[in-house]
């Protein structure tokens, strides 16, 4: 049986179910039925799934929740390995895949059905009383396993109401988890490895052997909710299997039987409850109805019987399970050393060890107590750990264990008693020669005995009240005096308190003591010794074969021929090439003795020391030449004293079921007269001598003879091992370069794998920089406020910025639709046509087009030019002109309105910049001083009429109305300008001036008019 722990079932009280007449099981409510929309958020009432994965688990999420209805009453945790700086983003994307309400979970945050809830990247999740609670990691990132601690909360929490689902992803996460899900009745389902994108992760949740369904993302939902609406397994606590009227206890007995003829294992001493809802698990698992039916089921599916086997023995363990009970072990251990002499053996025993975990943890606390010991108390260590499961053994024979190890072994021990190889932690040698795995069945085979502790922890909780109390009196056996027993917190001594002195209540550790005289056990060993039962009148014994023929002709006959075999035919024994007894006939114990140590029944080594020899040569010479072998006058010394006899070594060579065995018969040969004591007639001295010669030279003749033939079978294994030794040397050289070769790829690998985590780190550093990019451009074309479409060479939209909907009518969900498909604002007909010859002549494009709403934009379409200078599309930008459209208009209005004031304006005035430039004469002005109009704008004042108006004085009161700001100075009248003007000649102007701000303008100009011109 593999360490297990039971936290719904814990009672070491008798519940064999008692004989029922039927086979059949009352139906139960289903799931489904007890969900509703006015049920409870209480976890009992609704199923709670995890799913948990990393790398690659994305796209199986996806598959997942899109085809997951939004009403199933079922809660949903995701549980993924995530950078710390991504936090929320997982969020948001499973909200994208599914209808129900996704939320990242926080303290005391209810769970309720129809939600998602999304473990934060840089917290443990953990589920109590059906709520969610978040805790600071305690190991480094690399050493986490926030899957494995959640689905351990979950199983606790939740019980069988508990799915687990692993999917895509990288290391061993949630194996160990998926262990405690299926031990509390819960459903463990996997992705195919076939259809992840990393299979490391659902690769070891299957080695684990304690899966239901592998299935790819796309079909899980489907699965799940079938599995949800099945009826719920019978609970202990509501409905007692041990009461039922309706228990299938032939049935039960069937199943056992049926396990007992193909694995050897009896399971009808377990507890019935658990074993009762085992059974109905892989029930439901294949949708049986009937116990009836799943026993045919198992008749028909001998991997089935198998599979029930393994769910049986559910093994979860782990190192130093319960770290309080091995500190509280080490304390007790270190008196109970103190007693052993110096260069002594401590013996261990722990049953039950599953794949090995708690029996290296014992090797560990037992180094490290006798180290505290001091060397002067050296003491020898033997821990012996059995179990049940050949696939426990063998993994914890290896003693390979996965990364998970980190959580409960310290840093220090790991670093000590631990090698890490490929990913996983393999025990040292040292360590791994301290303790021997056997598979033994405590239930029928004989215990180790002169123990100084055995462990025996979470393991009687399974067994029934009888075995449990045949099995305490037996570890009391197996116990030196003051011994330790060490059980599981839920397993108790009730009734055998006289046999075992209790040391700590909590962790059940207790002391052996001698049982009073007055209360004597008898020790019911489960191991197979027959019992006799007492001989009485009518025993076959004694009943005479004429009073018995009648009901047993067929065995007497075989007696009497037994009988007649034994009397009158040689010893002798059959056996298979290595020497191993199968068959014996008639009375060997003449030739074959019991060879101390060990019991065993080999040839080779219970045949007396002189004929040894004899028997290993002949069955050698037998072997190797496939022929008989007989020899003669073999030696062999008796109590009875010396006795010459032929061996005989005879293939078998029918029936069929013997071919390959040897027959060894031992046959008596007379021996040469002696003179008994007491004879009258005395032999002749010369003639005894004679006799004594003759037996002396035949004696050495024979040992010449085997002194031969030991030399040649010598010579032959010579030869033979130097064939093997050469061989073995080939084999090694091959070895030792198939070595180098392995370790030069492995640095090559090594090599390859630094390199791609650089490249991974480089491709990360780069996708950074592209998501900073790209928010950075999105915010700048944000800011721009400016409508700008990106088409590929197709004219497929791409991308475009939420203002262009005021211009052409998209939606979100317009890109990848080419922009020929939308209608537009645009009193522009030439849109498709503008862009067609972009992408041709690879020109630019820029009009000013206005909408039907009257707004107005300068569309300009450009090229799209990657870093490479490749033309991957167009880019259309719309810059909104509306309001310089308007002030264009209004200018427009004035200078039409200036230039109507001007040309009705009878005086002649005129506008002067800084520099003294004209603006907007007046037709007045130009006509007194004969001068075009159209020629006059810009023109420097200096230059009119031939320079007349050139004067210092006239420029200098100008300068001062630009320059000066006092008041005095803004205005000038009755200025007189006299000069020669061509065309009209001399002439007396008188002018005013007048100092014109403008707004927004720094530079003030002037406003020259003309008063009076007079003839000088």
């Amino acid at each position: 049986m593999k360490d297990t722990s039971a936290p719904a079932d814990n009672s070491t009280a008798d519940d064999d179910a008692g004989p029922v007449a039927s086979d059949s099981v009352t139906p139960k409510p289903s799931r489904s039925a007890k969900t509703g929309r006015g049920a409870s958020p209480s976890t009992d009432k609704f199923t709670v799934v995890a799913l948990g994965g990393s790398a690659g688990s994305l796209d199986a999420l996806e598959k997942f929740f899109t085809r997951l209805p939004t009403r199933t009453g079922i809660a949903y945790v995701v549980v993924m390995h995530q950078l710390p700086d991504r936090q929320g983003e997982l969020v948001r994307l499973l909200q994208t895949y599914t209808g129900l309400p996704v939320q990242e979970a926080h303290d005391g945050l209810r769970v309720h059905p129809n939600h998602v809830y999304v473990a934060p990247p840089d917290h443990d999740l953990n589920l109590l009383h059906g709520a969610l609670y978040l805790l600071k990691p305690t190991q480094p990132r690399a050493r986490r396993l926030p899957i494995d601690l959640f689905l351990q909360s979950l199983a606790k929490d939740v019980g069988e109401r508990a799915v687990c689902i692993l999917l895509s992803g990288l290391g061993t996460d949630g194996s160990l988890g998926l262990k405690l899900i299926m031990e509390n009745f819960g459903m463990v389902m996997v992705q195919d490895p076939a259809t992840a994108a990393f299979d490391a992760l659902p690769k070891a949740a299957l080695a684990t052997e304690f899966v239901d369904f592998v299935l790819p993302p796309e079909m899980m939902p489907a699965q799940l909710l079938d599995y949800v609406a099945r009826p719920l397994d019978t609970r202990p606590a509501r409905t007692p299997v041990a009461s039922s009227a309706t228990q299938p206890t032939h049935a039960l007995q069937k199943i056992f039987l049926l396990i007992r003829q193909q694995t050897g294992h009896d399971f009808s001493f377990y507890k019935r409850n658990t074993v009762f809802r085992r059974i109905e698990r892989r029930m439901n698992s294949h949708q049986i109805k009937e116990f009836t039916h799943y026993v045919r089921y198992l008749q028909e599916n001998p991997y089935e019987v198998e599979q029930l086997f393994r769910e049986l023995l559910i093994g979860v363990t782990k190192f130093f399970r319960d770290a309080e009970a091995f500190a509280s072990l080490q304390h007790q251990l270190k008196a109970v050393l103190l007693h052993k002499e110096p260069g002594s053996t401590v013996r261990v025993w722990a049953p039950g060890c599953s794949t090995g975990e708690e029996a290296y943890s014992l090797a560990i606390t037992l180094l490290e107590v006798m180290e505290t010991l001091g060397p002067e108390r050296r003491l020898k260590l033997q821990i012996f750990a059995t179990d049940i499961s050949s696939t426990g053994i063998d993994a914890a024979r290896t003693g390979i264990y996965r990364e998970n190890v980190v959580a409960d072994v310290s840093p220090e021990r790991l670093e000590r008693y631990f090698t890490k190889v490929d990913g996983h932690y393999q025990v040292r040698k040292e360590l791994r020669d301290l303790v021997v795995f056997a598979l033994h069945n405590i239930n029928k085979d004989a215990p180790f005995t002169k123990l100084d502790l055995l462990c025996c922890r979470n393991l009687l909780i399974y067994l029934s009240s009888e075995l449990q109390r045949n099995l305490l009196p037996v570890f009391h056996y197996a116990l030196n005096p003051g011994g330790l027993l060490f059980l599981g917190p839920s397993e108790n001594l009730t009734g055998f308190l006289d046999l075992f002195q209790p040391l700590d209540v909590k962790w059940k550790i207790s002391r052996r003591t001698e049982a009073p005289a007055a209360l004597p056990r008898l020790i019911n060993f489960p191991f197979g010794m027959a019992r006799q039962s007492p001989v009485t009148a009518h025993s076959p014994a004694l009943m005479s074969p004429a009073a018995s023929s009648h009901r047993h002709a067929g065995p007497f006959a075989s007696l009497v021929q037994k009988t007649l075999l034994q009397t009158y035919t040689p010893p002798a024994v059959v056996i298979n090439p290595k020497g191993e007894i199968l068959y014996v006939n008639g009375r060997t114990g003449r030739y074959l003795e019991p060879a101390p140590g060990i019991g065993g029944l080999n040839v080779f080594e219970m045949a007396r020391r002189e004929l040894s020899f004899e028997i290993s040569g002949a069955v050698h010479r037998a072997v190797q030449t496939r022929e008989d072998v007989v020899v003669d006058n073999v030696r062999v010394k008796t109590d009875l004293g010396h006795q010459l006899l032929r061996l005989t070594v005879k293939h078998l060579i029918e029936p069929d079921a013997l071919v390959g065995l040897l027959l060894v018969v031992f046959e008596d040969q007379p021996t040469p007269r002696q003179v008994r004591k007491g004879r009258a007639t005395m032999l002749n001295p010369e003639d005894s001598r004679d006799s004594v010669v003759a037996a002396l030279d035949k004696e050495l003749q024979y040992t010449k003879h085997r002194l031969q033939t030991t030399i040649e079978e010598m010579e032959s294994s010579l030869e033979e091992l130097k064939s093997t030794n050469e061989e073995l040397q080939s084999a090694n050289e091959e070895l030792q370069s198939t070595n180098e070769e392995a370790m030069t790829n492995k640095e090559e690998m090594q090599s390859l794998n630094e390199e791609l985590l650089t490249l991974n780190m480089q491709y990360l550093a780069k996708t950074e920089e592209l998501s900073q990019s790209a928010n950075d451009m999105k915010n700048l074309l944000d800011a721009t406020e400016i409508a700008i479409i990106f088409l590929d060479n197709d004219m497929v939209v791409k991308r475009f910025t939420p203002q262009v909907t005021r211009i052409i009518n998209l939606l979100p969900t317009d890109v990848g639709r080419s922009l020929a498909h939308f209608a537009s604002n645009l009193r522009y007909a030439y849109l498709l046509r503008d862009v067609q010859q972009v992408l041709t002549r690879l020109t630019s494009v820029e009009v000013n087009i206005e909408t039907t709403q009257g707004d107005w934009f300068t569309m300009r379409i450009l090229p799209y030019r990657s870093l490479d200078n490749y033309i991957n599309g167009a880019v259309i930008t719309f810059t909104e002109i509306t309001a310089l459209k308007e002030l264009e208009a209004n200018l427009q209005d004035k200078a039409l309105f200036i230039e109507s004031m001007q040309e009705a304006m009878r005086e002649p005035v005129l506008a002067l910049d800084g520099q003294l430039r004209l603006h907007s004469p007046s037709v007045a002005f130009a006509q007194a001083f004969g001068l075009a109009v159209a020629d006059l704008e810009g023109q420097p004042l200096a230059l009119l009429n031939g320079g007349a108006w050139n004067q210092t004085a006239l420029r200098e009161r100008l300068e001062r109305l630009l320059t000066s700001y006092t008041p005095q100075a803004d205005a000038f009248d009755d200025f007189v300008l006299e000069a020669d003007f061509v065309g009209l000649g001399r002439r007396r102007v008188r002018l005013y001036g007048r100092r014109m701000l403008r707004q927004g303008q720094p530079t003030p100009w002037v406003l020259l008019g003309v008063r009076a011109i007079e003839e000088a």
